[in-house]
């Protein structure tokens, strides 16, 4: 199963402490075969609706910033129970805030 987690802004502030905490919980992510792919999101985006055949293109942002998703994890588990103790590990490693968890339909 694959499952998407997207996460907003964190309490605990970016600093070397942190990037070495997580730089081990991705590589053990990794070697476990576990994470996919992980990333930090552009601010604001670019929001683009159909209707019919004309499309608009709107820049952003268009959410208050504290809730902006700010970075993704696609992780590759054997069930929800596994996804769900991913994101907690995560969630401990960043301080407060929020994760969303989608599972990814398909293949």
């Amino acid at each position: 199963m694959r499952y998407l987690m997207t996460t907003g802004q964190n309490s605990r502030a970016a600093d070397e402490a942190l990037f070495a905490e997580m730089g081990a919980f991705i590589e053990e992510m990794t070697a476990a075969g576990i994470l996919i792919a992980t990333g930090g999101l552009e601010p604001g985006g670019v929001k683009m609706t159909s209707h019919g055949d004309e499309i608009t293109v709107t820049d952003g942002p268009f959410v208050e910033a504290k809730e902006e998703i700010l970075g993704f994890a696609l992780v590759e588990v054997s069930s929800h129970e596994e996804a769900l103790e991913v994101s907690r590990r995560f969630r401990k490693i960043v301080g407060d805030g929020d994760s969303i968890l989608h599972r990814v339909m398909g293949p």
